[in-house]
């Protein structure tokens, strides 16, 4: 891989990490509701699953979609009923008396797992295993999951770090419901490219 082809790659991966999706939505809910340090596996999660993800992808995963298209359909459809899902618990996720602390954020082990239901992630781990190890070599794709998972971590905790902030604007339980119902309305909305792609 040339420099110029790394670069390119690292900006991707910003970018990709930085903008609002699923994952940085709900981490920005979590933070809000449970603060930085109960969201740390929540996390930890997404960036390690992520890195797996797209380390499988490149080893060919990506072959099942082409031999069997149903399940791509399939796919889709659980993506959309576990956003939904989420959706919906994110509304809920303090009650209206406030007592967030009696929530739970979600696990290392649920966020890795999200990511195979994530349209955003699956997006992601598909250009950039084509685009940027399109050879397919072990090393291209070793290269190209270690960039995301050094460039993940750091871009998702920025999503966490401002709903920490925001919960300070959120000390009454109103507005915290309204900003988590807000939360799950985009969390929907991000369903858009899914439900009907180009």
């Amino acid at each position: 891989m040339t420099h110029d082809i790394l670069l390119a790659l690292v900006a991707f991966a910003f970018v990709s990490s930085i903008t609002p999706g699923p994952n940085n939505l709900m981490l920005m809910a979590s933070g809000a509701n449970f603060g930085f340090r109960r969201t740390i596996p929540h996390m930890l999660g997404i960036g390690l699953g992520f890195t797996f993800m797209v380390l499988l992808v490149g080893a060919g995963l990506v072959q099942v979609f082409d031999r069997f298209p149903v399940s791509y359909t399939v796919l889709r459809g659980v993506s959309v009923l576990y956003l939904l899902y989420l959706a919906w618990k994110i509304a809920h996720a303090a009650p209206v008396n406030g007592q967030a602390a009696k929530g739970v954020p979600m696990t290392f082990l649920q966020a890795a797992a999200f990511q195979w239901v994530n349209p955003k992630a699956w997006a992601m781990a598909l250009t950039a295993t084509t685009a940027y190890s399109p050879e397919q070599t072990l090393q291209a794709i070793l290269i190209v999951a270690v960039v995301f998972g050094a460039v993940n971590l750091p871009s998702v905790s920025t999503w966490t770090v401002l709903g920490q902030q925001m919960a300070r604007v959120l000390t009454n339980p109103r507005r915290l419901l309204i900003f988590n119902w807000a939360m799950a309305g985009l969390l929907v909305l991000s369903l858009y490219p899914v439900l009907w792609p180009n």
